[in-house]
């Protein structure tokens, strides 16, 4: 079989499964701590690194310091992670993706020096069947696009985060996500359950 057809096997399953509204209720890890002077306080635990990044990360790391519109994006993803049932691994990934793809920021069309129609946090393409120009640009649609993509590929908690993002994203730079990782899994750390 070859690369395009199972692309497009893939994109097709996501997209049914998507259209067909399987999603789950967002999940939360807390505990309570001691209460003091009457008042309860709740603590929340952050995701522990060998969950984050379960098989180290490859090769040289890069980072950029975000905005309040990529922040913003960060916590879209996570939200919609959580929404699909999927855990902190997933949104690492997800977030590694999107660093890779766009910088964390929802693109829209950027004429000459477009890749194709691609567009968005994950820079999607409507004639790839990921849907359309305004889903694309939704952060929460092309989150769970993305993420019903990965949940396509066999092993994709057992892989490097490269591999499994290059599987669903078919990219002309297959390495270029690793890079990202450490980064996704601070701010996944950081923001999974603010």
């Amino acid at each position: 079989m070859n690369t395009t057809i199972l692309r497009k096997t893939a994109l097709g399953i996501a997209g049914l499964a998507f259209t067909g509204g399987i999603l789950a209720g967002p999940t939360t890890h807390a505990h309570a701590t001691t209460p003091t002077a009457g008042t309860t306080t709740v603590q929340a635990d952050k995701p522990a690194k060998d969950k984050l990044i379960p098989h180290g990360v490859q090769g040289e790391q890069s980072r950029i310091d975000l905005d309040d519109e990529q922040t913003a994006n960060v916590k879209a993803i996570i939200a919609a992670t959580k929404k699909t049932g999927m855990d902190e691994r997933a949104a690492v990934v997800s977030i590694a993706t999107a660093l890779q793809e766009s910088k964390l920021e929802n693109l829209g069309h950027l004429g000459d020096r477009n890749d194709h129609d691609s567009q968005g946090l994950f820079q999607q393409r409507p004639s790839s069947g990921w849907g359309t120009v305004e889903q694309i640009t939704d952060p929460e649609y092309a989150t769970t696009a993305f993420l019903k993509g990965l949940k396509q590929v066999d092993g994709w908690q057992d892989m490097p985060l490269t591999k499994a993002a290059q599987t669903v994203q078919v990219s002309a730079y297959p390495d270029h996500y690793a890079q990202w990782e450490q980064q996704a899994a601070d701010l996944v750390a950081e923001h999974w359950n603010s």
